[in-house]
């Protein structure tokens, strides 16, 4: 199987848009694709050379869409296949590349295979979901973690069918790797066969249409009673050959937490998140982040972490921390913008392909206790409308506000890109450099190697030397609110990127002012 990251990886910086709340084109107060293709320079101009688009598919949208009722059809209220395939085309001609976010575990209730499911009579979905065969049973035998609950009496078909996560979202039949129930298929049986070239076929039709691959949603949940995931890797491994032999430029990256499974599983990239052992939130959303200039954080078990994934995956594929998705509060909640600043230095130096959550790049912020909106409930602040300038509804609709899909930050004083589009010292411009820098300096980008460098004592300084073929490049982050000093292991060159107070003081040594961060070459 052919694991290597594909060309266009080397250097991509990805943005996320959230399509119902990035921008409206039509006054019905939710986004579509045709806005979406009239904000494509502006994504262009921040540097971003691909986009993650969260799930567009025909949906009832009980969760925000991730609850499919036709994989082959785009949501009529984004706009149609034509309309999404004309996006395609306009991302390509930017030299720009997009995935789809790809639904794998589970569908609506609402779709035909599930409708046909139901059915007493014997069909050919009547195993594309998982059944028991007594509704009456009462335990389902062998609870799985992955599976969030049973529906029972819903049709005249005897059982209880599983859940991945709302009630409203069967589970698709997979197989179990170890079944121990009469009811419980392997996974070479027909029915999770059937499942798989279902899913195959779902992949080709969208790549065919002109997306570059897929983003990946619960990647690690599809088989069952796989408490070790040997036999979700191997069906992954299954769905990359595929995509190798018919698709080789084709990216995959999951939605797993742990790159060490899901790299030997065929992905390119994979998340660490704010579930999982990764300690992503220690660094911007726990009750002390790091990159918060009080000094009460930690980042050493993230380091340790990190090492011991990336020991274990930098041959396989890459590791991406983003700055925040739709499922997590945003950053801008829990840091200022000077912290934001020397976060996005971290953010943006790292392995892997940087992901930018639509509106971090100006600090948008999470509006807590809002109604929720399409199954969003406490992540509902984090999906409000994009602000893109002084106009009602900042820029991202002419509906009347009540109309919008979710209420906008009510805030006069709320950030917007055309403010800071016209401040060179603004968050957006700084983002902006930060790109750039990464992007003309080889060892910056997705393949370079990293090597972390901790202090002896404390938390503070926090650096990293990134190799390439091109030289190595020293990254030294103080977000504490005080100055520290940082000596290198090698001598000091070029000072590439700075902010906050910095300066050389030697040939080794630096002084580094209180939430400061520079980029350095290393002689």
């Amino acid at each position: 199987m052919n694991t290597e990251k594909r060309h266009w990886l080397d250097n991509a910086v990805f943005y996320e848009i959230y399509p119902q709340t990035f921008q409206d084109s039509n006054g019905d107060g939710i986004g579509d694709f045709k806005g979406i293709l009239s904000r494509l320079d502006y994504i262009q101009s921040l540097g971003c050379t691909a986009i993650w688009m969260n799930p567009c598919f025909d949906s009832p949208f009980n969760d925000a869409g991730y609850d499919v009722a036709n994989f082959y059809r785009a949501a009529p209220r984004y706009g149609t296949n034509e309309e999404l395939k004309t996006l395609f085309k306009e991302v390509h001609r930017r030299g720009m590349r997009i995935l789809l976010d790809l639904v794998p575990g589970h569908t609506s209730a609402a779709h035909p295979w599930f409708q046909a499911s139901i059915r007493p009579e014997r069909n050919e979905f009547s195993d594309r979901y998982i059944w028991t065969d007594d509704v009456l049973e009462d335990m389902v035998a062998s609870p799985d973690p992955q599976i969030r609950g049973w529906l029972r009496g819903i049709s005249d078909r005897d059982g209880a069918v599983a859940v991945n996560f709302f009630s409203s979202q069967p589970a698709l039949n997979y197989g179990y790797a170890n079944p121990t129930a009469r009811w419980q298929q392997p996974v070479d049986a027909p029915g999770p066969r059937a499942t798989v070239a279902a899913m195959k076929d779902v992949m080709r039709f969208w790549l065919e249409m002109g997306c570059d691959g897929f983003r990946v949603d619960m990647a690690f949940s599809l088989v069952k009673s796989d408490p070790d995931h040997e036999a979700t890797i191997r069906l992954w491994r299954e769905f990359r050959a595929m995509l190798d032999a018919e698709y080789p430029d084709a990216v995959m990256i999951s939605e797993w937490g742990n790159p060490g499974e899901a790299l030997k599983a065929g992905f390119h990239m994979d998340f660490l998140l704010h579930f999982g052992d990764s300690h992503y939130t220690d660094l911007f959303r726990a009750e002390n982040p790091y990159f918060r200039s009080d000094g009460k954080g930690s980042a050493r078990d993230f380091v340790e972490t990190y090492r011991r994934y990336y020991r274990d995956v930098v041959s396989q594929g890459s590791i991406c921390v983003p700055s925040g998705n739709h499922d997590m509060t945003r950053i801008a909640h829990h840091l200022n913008e000077d912290e934001r600043r020397v976060a996005f230095a971290f953010l943006l130096s790292l392995p892997g392909a940087p992901f930018i959550y639509y509106g971090d790049e100006i600090g948008m912020r999470y509006l807590p206790r809002i109604r929720s909106v399409e199954g969003g409930f406490v992540r509902t602040g984090a999906r409000s409308p994009m602000q893109w300038d002084s106009t009602p509804n900042a820029g991202f609709s002419s509906a009347p506000k009540e109309d919008l899909y979710i209420r906008i930050d009510p805030d006069p004083a709320r950030p917007t890109v055309a403010a800071q589009e016209a401040d060179p010292e603004s968050f957006l411009n700084f983002v902006r450099e930060l790109i750039r820098i990464r992007k003309e300096n080889e060892p910056l980008r997705t393949n370079g190697t990293i090597e972390f460098i901790l202090p002896e004592e404390g938390e503070f300084p926090l650096s990293y030397i990134r190799k390439g073929t091109a030289g190595s490049i020293l990254i030294v982050l103080n977000p504490i609110g005080e100055p520290r000093t940082f000596v290198s292991p090698l001598p000091l060159g070029e000072v590439l990127f700075s902010v906050g107070d910095v300066r050389i003081a030697g040939a080794d040594r630096i002084e580094i002012g209180a939430t400061s961060a520079v980029f350095l070459r290393l002689g």
